[in-house]
């Protein structure tokens, strides 16, 4: 087996998980805050705009990225006049896809974890005249700590794992788009199943090892909560 074949395609997809889970706790958190906070009209809609991606088939988004994210698309149009870069079958263009693609498993997440922390605590520190920024620093965010954690972990692991959407927006090129699940694709198709195999055995024991980790931290919280 061709190490350096087969470590392209784990670190390209180390670097998108990555790149990917942190743009989503930035994006999420402000989010997820106003969704476990709100009362608006508004909010299922927006609640069923960040689920899409559980319901609808991977090829159907990626699609309608492709559609948006090509050269004469609404995003992928200006995109290139700036950059003179298209972000289709780019690795731009793969962060792009991800962060919508794994979105719902990061903001829903978060969510849980906000509307868990108590109502109490936040109108106690508001009589000290605390901060809207300091109630959310020194008594939600530790309090969600749980909630971070396992939105960091599926956002990741999530990540790691797609392929239809990668496949449609970033197509299968060595290097610059082929992420891991892609490249197990690529070997089935040319009929090197050893590769396959081995690429595929460390995916099973990397997701086995995301969910024991998201599993193991909400038994512990189910125990504290007993005691």
């Amino acid at each position: 087996m061709d190490t350096t074949t087969l470590w392209s395609p784990i670190l390209l997809t180390l670097q998108l998980a990555t790149t990917t889970t942190l743009i989503l706790l930035i994006i999420s958190t402000p989010l997820a805050w106003w969704l476990a906070r709100s009362s608006s009209r508004a909010k299922p809609a927006i609640e069923a705009v960040v689920a899409l991606p559980l319901v609808l088939p991977p090829t159907v988004l990626g699609f309608y990225l492709l559609i948006a994210l090509g050269p004469h698309g609404w995003i992928g149009a200006p995109w290139l006049a700036v950059t003179g870069d298209t972000l289709t079958f780019s690795f731009t263009g793969l962060v792009i896809g991800s962060v919508i693609y794994s979105l719902p498993f990061v903001v829903q997440s978060l969510q849980t974890a906000f509307t868990a922390t108590g109502e109490h605590l936040l109108e106690a520190a508001a009589l000290l005249r605390a901060s809207p920024w300091d109630r959310f620093t020194s008594i939600v965010m530790p309090s969600a700590k749980r909630g971070f954690i396992i939105a960091t972990t599926l956002g990741f692991a999530h990540t790691v794992g797609e392929f239809g959407v990668i496949l449609m927006i970033g197509g299968n090129i060595p290097g610059k788009t082929q992420v891991l699940s892609i490249a197990i694709y690529d070997r089935v198709e040319t009929l090197h199943y050893g590769e396959a195999h081995a690429m595929a055995a460390g995916l099973v024991v990397f997701s086995f090892a995301a969910l024991l980790v998201v599993y193991g931290i909400n038994r512990r919280a189910r125990i504290g909560t007993a005691l």
